[in-house]
């Protein structure tokens, strides 16, 4: 790391979050200074394949040029006004009355913020005034699962469900409770099918419910398909048997689509892609292609009309926030979904998600490679250190990491190293090509072959 290098000036003076701070005061960041397509090039000039999207957010890819002129547009008619006290700007009403359009809920109603972080956070907060509203002065709690991801605010942070996000943090706060990850590979038990699993894992649930008292619990939090803690795809039948669940002691299923929604998993919601029927939806990244900080909970009619119950007693909904429909950002989002029908993105995905998904079955025959999870662009490539018996590297994160490594220094490809686990996850551009597709799995494969050989070696 030079002196005076963008990489030394930026250790010296920011903060950066999923680090190990010393180690990044020691080495310094990758400095990245532009992108185009699924690219993204460093302050050197070196070309990146970008095969996480950024934060699984960058749907559209690098330097969409539609997307740029709606922001641009938008900043020459009306930079910035607010969504709070009897005011509004037109970008919003039209976001929201094409979101409630699409999403899976009746007579739906829009909140835009910043976040997914935020959007939970505000989730969380508004469920809790829905049920005082009501009369359901009890419930409460929320239920999320071990290994899911759904923020890193106070209350996001606390749903989450990584030992990492909690630890220090004095995390999670009262009233929010964890049930089982539903993930096949590392927590079946033995001879258990993945049907038994299902119905063990809703059993599992149905008795935190009974103990804790379902007049206390308000509702349960999951992404159709975890992010962050796996790229976990629930055995079919899972989500049937925990909605049965809930249905049967009042308890809402909201739906975390912050990483699933706008075609990632195939399908136009990830809820649609594994059969979930939620009350609320939480969205974010693909929302805006990450060109502009915007997400947005969808509500159903009936959740809205006791909030509009609980303001009426009050005379007053006291939440708000400054950006709140902010124009630019209701602006970008409004072209991504234009974008989305015009280039016919759903047959693209269901296209190139062939060779996505051929490729990666490839990796099964590697000898350390113990499971590989994929749906629509979304994938994970999990390594361990025996297959027969099955035996994880101990301790976690250290083999993962020297493959991310490598695939990033030495063939210029960037994936994801998900915590506390060997896993690689993928969810480039949705708008990666076929050949794209190919060259970015070379890589991947160069990669692993060289860390295999050296661990080889070592061992």
């Amino acid at each position: 790391m030079l002196a005076n290098s963008a990489s030394a000036r930026d250790a010296a003076h920011v903060l950066h979050g999923y680090v190990e701070l010393g180690e990044l005061q020691r080495r310094g960041p990758t400095v990245i200074t532009g992108g185009k397509g699924i690219y993204v090039y460093d302050e050197n000039g070196t070309p990146y394949i970008e095969g996480a999207a950024g934060m699984w957010c960058t749907a559209f890819g690098f330097g969409e040029q539609a997307l740029i002129d709606a922001a641009v547009e938008q900043l020459h008619k009306l930079p910035y006004y607010h969504t709070v006290a009897y005011k509004s700007v037109n970008p919003a009403i039209d976001l929201a009355e094409r979101l409630a359009a699409l999403v899976p809920l009746k007579d739906a109603k829009l909140y835009f913020c910043l976040s997914g972080s935020e959007a939970n956070d505000f989730l969380v907060k508004m469920i809790r005034y829905y049920n005082n509203a009501t009369g359901r002065l009890q419930k409460k709690k929320i239920i999320a699962r071990h290994g899911g991801y759904h923020g890193a605010t106070i209350m996001a942070a606390s749903l989450t469900g990584l030992p990492a996000n909690h630890a220090l943090f004095d995390l999670p706060v009262p009233g929010v409770l964890h049930t089982a990850d539903p993930n096949y590979f590392r927590y079946a038990l033995p001879e258990e099918t993945r049907e038994s699993f299902a119905s063990r894992l809703a059993s599992e649930l149905e008795q935190l419910i009974l103990a804790e008292g379902p007049e206390t619990i308000a509702g349960f939090i999951a992404e159709p398909v975890t992010g962050a803690g796996g790229v976990i795809i629930p055995p079919k039948g899972y989500y049937g048997k925990v909605q049965a669940v809930l249905s049967k002691y009042d308890i809402l299923f909201l739906d975390d689509e912050v990483i699933n929604g706008f075609h990632r998993t195939g399908a136009f919601w990830g809820c649609q892609t594994t059969g979930i029927l939620p009350d609320t939806m939480s969205m974010a990244k693909g929302l805006t292609s990450a060109y502009q900080p915007l997400a947005a909970i969808a509500f159903s009619g009936e959740i809205y009309e006791g909030l509009e119950a609980g303001s009426k007693s009050l005379g007053f909904f006291g939440h708000g926030t400054t950006y709140s429909g902010h124009p630019v950002g209701c602006a970008v989002a409004l072209k991504v979904l234009d974008l989305l029908k015009e280039r016919d993105i759903a047959g693209h995905v269901a296209r190139v998600s062939k060779v996505f998904a051929k490729r990666l079955e490839a990796f099964r025959d590697h000898p350390l490679v113990g499971d590989v999870r994929y749906t629509g662009l979304v994938a994970a490539v999990e390594f361990v250190k025996n297959k027969a018996p099955l035996t994880f590297f101990d301790p976690p994160g250290e083999f993962g990491r020297l493959v991310r490594e490598r695939a990033e220094e030495g063939y210029h490809l960037i994936c994801r190293l998900l915590p506390g686990s060997d896993a690689c996850a993928f969810s480039p551009p949705l708008i990666i090509t076929e050949s794209e597709v190919n060259e970015m799995f070379d890589r991947f494969r160069k990669a692993l072959d060289d860390v295999t050989a050296a661990w080889r070696k070592a061992a």
